[in-house]
């Protein structure tokens, strides 16, 4: 049986078409992926994400175990302030990625992956040799993506709280459509200025925000156009470019990867790793040829025709209309502008390694 968001009415009132994610039944689309990515890039889509996993870990030793078994630092945070970060094996492989929110003093919420939340909750539950204190609340959750350039100056209009005040990866409480005690965050997950609303179901409705939202003209979008909008920034997605085979450093993630911090799950094996070089990487590349279209699991070859990985996320860019994607492949030579060859119907067609994002909007 598949679980259901709060908003689960509304997507099937709206006649989207609803699959498996992560155990939940969620809108992949409503009008249409391009309809939906092209209002995300050019005014302001709505997501629901209310399948992601919330955990709080409050006390004296919440700092403690979550600089344990994250990679970044957070100590850096301070009330209002948000990271991403990831958790990793002992051997480097990736647990899960994931955005740490520090609450208060001695008070924090972890932002998981809807089909990584028993695993990550388990993960952590045992490493809290600490004692910290932990609360999985992801039942009690809705989260609302609202993405886009006109994002503010839409969300301003059902809320009081001063937007244009809340840096990038800083949130604040505050009400939204008259409802009370919302975590409006800076962040998102398409490349576009937006905000995700995190929402207690014990405390507001999630429907009240979602439908004053759309009647202000938020486009709903699924998690087809999240996919792509994502992928043209280059953003990881747990399942294809990172996972418990790719450790953090071969999934793009050093540079949050805090090697100086003193000790956390997996620093011994990413330090030497760092040490030893890579032998192999997540890269992204893009097409060479029109209308060649790569999807996750083609092959991926070398000049000579050796197979080296494979492609871990692949589409079509909406935006510049070139196919995409990111891949795992073995090598030495991970330099944008390499030349490397994807497996399509039994014929190599020649992409080049690059460096994302792959779409970047042109500045006036």
């Amino acid at each position: 049986m598949l679980k259901k968001t709060s908003l689960h009415s509304r997507h099937v009132a709206l006649g989207a078409k609803l699959i498996d994610f992560g155990g939940f039944e969620m809108p992949v689309q409503y009008e249409g992926i391009r309809t939906e990515h092209l209002a995300v890039r050019n005014a302001v889509g709505i997501f629901d994400v209310s399948h992601m996993g919330e955990f709080f870990v409050s006390g004296p030793k919440a700092l403690e175990l979550i600089n344990y078994v994250t990679i970044n630092d957070a100590s850096v945070l301070t009330p209002g302030k948000a990271q991403y970060s990831a958790m990793c094996y002992p051997d480097g492989g990736v647990v899960d990625d994931l955005i740490v929110y520090c609450l208060g003093n001695e008070e924090y919420m972890l932002v998981v992956n809807a089909s990584n939340i028993e695993k990550d909750w388990n993960w952590i539950k045992s490493h809290n040799q600490a004692g910290a204190t932990l609360e999985n609340c992801s039942e009690d959750f809705a989260l609302i993506a609202l993405q886009g350039p006109d994002s503010v100056t839409l969300l301003q209009k059902l809320t009081d709280t001063d937007l244009e005040a809340i840096p990038y990866y800083g949130f604040q409480l505050g009400d939204v459509a008259h409802e009370k005690e919302i975590i409006l965050s800076a962040t998102g997950y398409t490349g576009e200025k937006g905000f995700e609303l995190y929402i207690d179901t014990k405390k507001a409705d999630p429907s009240v925000i979602w439908d004053a939202l759309v009647r202000a003209g938020a486009v709903p979008a699924g998690l087809g156009a999240r996919d792509t909008l994502r992928l043209e920034m280059g953003y990881a997605l747990y399942g294809n470019d990172l996972n418990d085979r790719i450790t953090a450093l071969e999934g793009r993630l050093g540079w949050l990867t805090k090697l100086t911090k003193s000790h956390f799950v997996g620093r011994d094996a990413l330090q030497k790793q760092k040490e030893a070089g890579l032998r192999r990487m997540v890269v992204g590349f893009h097409m060479t040829e029109a209308r060649k279209i790569p999807r996750q699991g083609y092959p991926v070859f070398d000049e000579n025709g050796l197979e080296i990985g494979s492609v871990t996320s692949g589409s079509l860019s909406i935006m510049t209309e070139m196919g995409i994607g990111m891949a795992f492949v073995e090598g030495t030579d991970f330099t944008p502008g390499k030349q490397i060859f994807i497996g399509i119907r039994d014929q190599h067609v020649p992409a080049l390694i690059a460096r994302p994002p792959f779409y970047k909007k042109k500045t006036s």
